[in-house]
């Protein structure tokens, strides 16, 4: 494992936002949806995440999910990526998305 300083853990931005659109990403190579998650006051960001096996479209409405807010958006086929969406692999390597157990206001960055 490399070890990192609070300096390189303080360049990531990683914040709480609440999903408002899912819609699945027939033009994606792999199994996915676009998402739309409210951050507070950086706006309605945009991404893509590949976990149409443990989520249905319509359940990730109003769940609010984990988010590192400063990669550079990135280009999917037609869909521009704004932000990651975090996760955790499952025991057969599909996609559990990050999220807190108590709501918090969207765009909090984490501690």
């Amino acid at each position: 494992m490399d070890y990192i300083n609070w300096n390189d853990f303080t360049k990531v931005d990683i914040r709480i936002g609440t999903i408002i659109k899912a819609q699945p990403f027939p033009e994606a190579r792999k199994p996915a949806y676009q998402l739309w998650v409210d951050l507070g006051g950086l706006g309605v960001k945009k991404t893509s995440a590949q976990i149409t096996q443990n989520y249905q479209a319509e359940d990730l409405l109003n769940k609010q999910v984990i988010c590192v807010c400063n990669f550079p958006p990135k280009q999917i086929g037609p869909f521009m990526s704004e932000i990651l969406v975090t996760g955790f692999e499952d025991e057969n390597g599909n996609i559990v998305l990050s999220t807190v157990d108590t709501q918090v206001p969207n765009g909090k960055k984490l501690h």
